[in-house]
C-alpha cells in the first residue's frame, strides 16, 4: 500500500509497504475444537477468560460473562465503521455477540454486553450466517465479543469452510484473553483485532473490574503475534492476517494511552497495526462521573497522535474530525 492516505467514516492511516497474498487454506489444519474445549470446560467449569469463575455453562449455569452456552447473537450484518482495511468499500461481515467477559463502566454497547439479548443461534445455523454475509460481499467475518462463545465459533468456522467459506476471520476482542484460548484458536482466526485498554491495574478495576486486564492483554497479545507476525493484505489493501491493536483514548487518561503506545512500539514496532480511536462516546448514566462525563478534547487527542510521530511509527490509523457519535452504535436486536 502507498504513503497515499486511505480514509473511511473518519479513518486516516498511513501504513507501510506490507505483503500481498492470497491465503490458501489447504495446507492449514483444523480448528482446535477440543482444545478450546477443554478450556471451557472441565472438572473446574468455564476457563475460558481469565476470570475463569468455573460455572457449569452447559448446564445453563450463566459466568461472568453472562452467558450460558447458548449462543446468542445481538446482529449479523454488513458493517461500515472498522477500519479501512477491515470494512473496504463493501463493508465487514460483522457478528455481535451478547454478554462479555469485562464490566466497562462507560460500555456503549451495553445493552447487549449485559443481558442474555438477541438471537439464539446453533452451530450450524452460526456456520449458515457466516456464509451469507459472504454471499453478500462482505470482505472479512468479523466476530464482536467473541470470547464467551470460541469453542462454538471455532466448530461453525470450520463447518463453513467446508462449505467454501474463504473470507478472513476477524476476532474483534477486548483483548481480555487467555493465551491458551488463543492457541487452540490459531487454524481458525486470520486477523487479530484486540484493544488495550488500560496501563494501569487500578484503572481497568474501577472502569472494568479487572484488575488483571493489563497483564492478561500483553500475554494475550504476545500470542496473537505469535501466531500472525506479519501484516498480508491482498491487492485492495484488505488485511488477511495479523495483528491491529485498538487504543480508544479516554477522557482524562491520555497518560495511559501515551505508555500503551510507548509499550506496543517498543515492543512489536511495525509488525502490529494500530488503531488510536478518539470516538468515545459518554452515555448518559456516565452523567455524574468526573472524568467520563465528557468527550475526549481535542487536545487530548492531539497529545496521543504527537508521541505518535515522535516514535515514527508508520502503521497508525487516526480519527479526524468528531468521531464520538451515536452512529458508531448499530441497533441491536432485543
Amino acid at each position: 500500500m502507498s504513503e497515499a492516505m486511505q480514509q473511511r467514516e473518519g479513518y486516516f492511516c498511513h501504513p507501510e509497504e506490507s505483503s500481498i497474498c492470497h491465503p490458501e487454506r489447504s495446507d492449514e489444519g483444523s480448528p482446535d475444537v477440543k482444545g478450546i474445549l477443554r478450556c471451557a470446560q472441565d472438572d473446574s467449569g468455564c476457563r475460558l477468560c481469565p476470570r475463569m469463575c468455573g460455572v457449569d455453562r452447559t448446564a445453563g449455569q450463566t459466568g461472568f460473562c453472562g452467558c450460558t452456552d447458548q449462543v446468542r447473537i445481538a446482529r449479523a450484518a454488513l458493517h461500515f465503521y472498522e477500519e479501512p482495511c477491515i470494512s473496504g468499500t463493501r463493508g465487514a461481515g460483522t457478528v455481535f455477540f451478547t454478554g462479555c467477559t469485562l464490566r466497562c463502566v462507560y460500555c456503549q454497547n451495553a445493552q447487549i454486553s449485559r443481558r442474555p439479548v438477541g438471537r439464539a443461534v446453533s452451530v450450524p445455523e452460526l456456520a449458515e450466517i457466516f456464509l451469507d454475509l459472504q454471499e453478500q460481499g462482505a470482505h472479512n467475518i468479523d466476530l464482536v465479543t467473541p470470547t464467551q462463545f470460541s469453542p462454538q465459533i471455532a466448530s461453525a468456522v470450520e463447518l463453513a469452510r467446508e462449505k467454501k467459506l474463504v473470507i478472513p476471520i476477524v476476532y474483534n476482542t477486548s483483548g481480555y484473553e487467555r493465551p491458551e484460548v488463543l492457541e487452540a484458536l490459531a487454524d481458525t482466526v486470520d486477523v487479530w483485532m484486540p484493544d488495550f485498554k488500560y496501563w494501569k491495574s487500578e484503572t481497568a478495576a474501577a472502569l472494568s473490574a479487572a484488575p488483571d486486564y493489563p497483564e492478561a492483554a500483553k500475554a494475550a497479545l504476545a500470542e496473537m503475534v505469535r501466531q500472525q507476525p506479519k501484516l498480508i493484505y491482498d491487492e485492495d489493501g484488505l488485511l488477511q492476517k495479523g495483528v491491529l491493536v485498538r487504543i480508544l483514548v479516554l477522557p482524562g487518561h491520555v497518560k495511559e494511552a501515551v505508555s500503551i503506545l510507548r509499550y506496543l512500539a517498543e515492543t512489536y514496532e511495525d509488525r502490529i497495526l494500530i488503531s488510536l480511536m478518539s470516538q468515545y462516546t459518554p452515555m448518559p448514566r456516565m452523567a455524574s462521573h468526573p472524568l467520563l462525563s465528557r468527550k475526549l478534547t481535542k487536545r487530548e487527542y492531539e497529545r496521543v497522535l504527537d508521541e505518535a510521530c515522535r516514535l515514527e511509527l508508520s502503521n497508525v490509523f487516526i480519527q479526524e474530525g468528531d468521531a464520538a457519535k451515536d452512529s458508531f452504535i448499530p441497533p441491536f436486536e432485543e
